[in-house]
């Protein structure tokens, strides 16, 4: 199994999504930004590592919004999603092929990886319009 974090970072009413370079796998689809927990990292350790390393930003990172684990044909992962916000910098695209604010209620607008798609449920329904 690999531990994987992302983090939820929201700007207003709206959170940011980050869609995958085309010549990784699940190439071109959107997720939360974040990565693999690396030997001898904390989970928030590793959040912060991947947020610099991909849109150069510092993160402050806070509680668990939630976790879940999905099966890939190609891995086995466990998700650890966290609420967090930027401390300092402007997101880059140093890894992604894009970077976008959305709310709640425009995630059918765009095709997420498979395993944020019950995180996105979540999302929907604590603040989503009713």
């Amino acid at each position: 199994m690999t531990e994987v974090v992302a983090a939820l970072i929201w700007d207003n009413d709206k959170f940011m999504i980050c869609r995958r370079p085309p010549h990784k796998t699940r190439g071109l689809l959107w997720e939360f930004v974040g990565g693999k927990v690396e030997a001898g990292e904390t989970k928030e350790q590793a959040l912060i590592r991947e947020c610099r390393e991909e849109i150069d930003v510092t993160l402050s990172v806070g509680d668990v919004f939630t976790e879940v684990y999905h099966q890939y044909p190609d891995l086995y992962v466990h998700l650890t999603l966290f609420n967090a916000t930027i401390a300092e910098g402007v997101p880059k695209m140093l890894e992604h092929a894009d970077i976008r604010w959305i709310t709640p209620d425009e995630i059918p607008n765009y095709d997420f990886c498979p395993a944020d798609v019950e995180i996105l449920a979540k999302i929907r329904d604590k603040y989503g319009v009713r």
